[in-house]
């Protein structure tokens, strides 16, 4: 795998995607990283763009596939300010040991490790296992906690010696593969684990596909939706589980992309089409930014029509340009509130690339513009799911509140 390279004054040329980058000085590398978003992770090194001339990049798919590449890089090239860290800090590694049924640990650099300096040698020894195997060197713990988390939900594991009789708090989360599990299938996943921190998700995902086959052709269909349930969780796992931890760029408490300034949410309340209303939430840097908040008495009449109602409302705010526009829109509801939000900030050449989200109550699915299939809300990182319930749940609120309002004006007032 070749790095694409780029002059020093190119920088702005960078991609705003995940992968790995690398500092180069003539035929040298200096230092490869990993980014979610290479342009501005790479400007933010201030100390080795006075030492570099190029920039070298390679795009990933995903965070956890720039996770691990970078790992086999730094392995691969061994840079000279990746070697040995400052103030004695020295890398993961994932251990898995030798055992009937082996565990997954992250420990320290393994003894073997020549490079680093004989104190830490030592009370690294005291933490390794004495018989494992080693994947790395990953640079951020955090992360590759968060790898290994996702992971275990596909390719469950032990971290302890010793399983209780009944289950345990990790089989309640399905992190555990329980009591007695099955040598062959238990290190089957292992060997599956082991080749996807390897960088080979692909070949994984091919040979589970063929498993699938397999069982099915043999009538044994309950293994076949096992498998084909757990293709699906390794796919969603490699693509959207977001692991860096996040940087000093606006909006920095979420992962990278999803740091928006400005989030707008949108919902409809009424009762058989009577006293409709829309809302508008505005959330700021992630906290609602109520004085930003607006809301519309809906102005078609005839038989209750959400589509309609939230294509009028959309209609209308667009129709305001002294209110900033937003670099995210989240609507109430699933595939045709999104096409219909689609269609309306389309029409406008300021708002057409705004992109927009619809989240269906049902299950939590969450539509986005482009992609094919919905996402689990429950699959995504507890801070996205925690923020995209906050707005669906405060726009609701605000509209519930105003429909009241209009409903008990004209009760009053009859």
């Amino acid at each position: 795998m070749n790095f694409s390279n780029l002059k020093l004054n190119k920088i702005d040329l960078l991609p705003k995607t995940a992968g790995v980058y690398v500092f180069r000085k003539d035929k040298e590398i200096l230092y490869i990283g990993k980014a979610a978003n290479i342009r501005e992770r790479v400007k933010q090194h201030k100390d080795l763009l006075s030492l570099a001339k190029q920039i070298g990049f390679i795009k990933t798919d995903s965070e956890i596939e720039a996770l691990i590449l970078e790992a086999n890089l730094i392995k691969k090239y061994r840079p000279k300010y990746n070697v040995v860290w400052k103030d004695d800090k020295n890398y993961f590694y994932v251990a898995i040991t030798e055992e009937n049924f082996p565990r997954v640990l992250i420990t320290h650099q393994p003894p073997s490790f020549h490079t680093i300096k004989a104190k830490v040698k030592k009370r690294i020894k005291s933490s390794s296992p004495s018989k494992a195997e080693y994947i790395g060197p990953f640079v951020e713990g955090t992360s590759l906690k968060r790898t290994l988390t996702y992971l275990r939900k596909v390719f469950p594991y032990y971290t302890v010696k010793s399983h209780p009789k009944g289950s345990c708090l990790w089989c309640s989360l399905k992190l555990c593969p329980g009591p007695a599990p099955i040598e062959s299938e238990y290190k089957n996943n292992i060997r599956n684990l082991i080749s996807v921190l390897r960088g080979k998700s692909g070949k994984v995902l091919k040979n589970l596909e063929k498993e699938m086959e397999k069982s099915s052709l043999s009538q044994d269909y309950e293994k076949a939706a096992k498998t084909r349930d757990r293709i699906v969780m390794l796919e969603r796992v490699i693509l959207n589980s977001r692991v860096f931890e996040p940087t000093g760029l606006p909006g920095a408490k979420l992962p990278p992309q999803w740091r928006f300034k400005r989030i707008e949410a949108y919902d409809i309340s009424n009762i058989q089409g009577k006293e409709a209303v829309g809302s508008m939430v505005v959330f700021t840097q992630g906290k609602p930014d109520k004085n930003q908040y607006r809301k519309f008495k809906i102005k078609i009449e005839g038989k209750p029509d959400d589509i309609a109602m939230m294509e009028e409302v959309l209609s209308r705010r667009f129709d305001h340009p002294e209110w900033p526009y937003p670099d995210l829109i989240l609507i109430d509801g699933g595939i045709a509130q999104l096409n219909v939000a689609k269609r309306t900030k389309n029409k406008k050449q300021k708002t057409k690339n705004i992109p927009v989200m619809a989240l269906a109550k049902k299950e939590n699915k969450l539509y986005v513009e482009n992609k094919k299939e919905p996402l689990l809300l429950k699959t995504m990182p507890r801070e996205i799911f925690n923020l995209i319930l906050q707005l669906r749940d405060e726009a609701h609120r605000f509209a519930v509140s105003y429909h009241r309002k209009l409903r008990k004006k004209i009760l009053l007032s009859n």
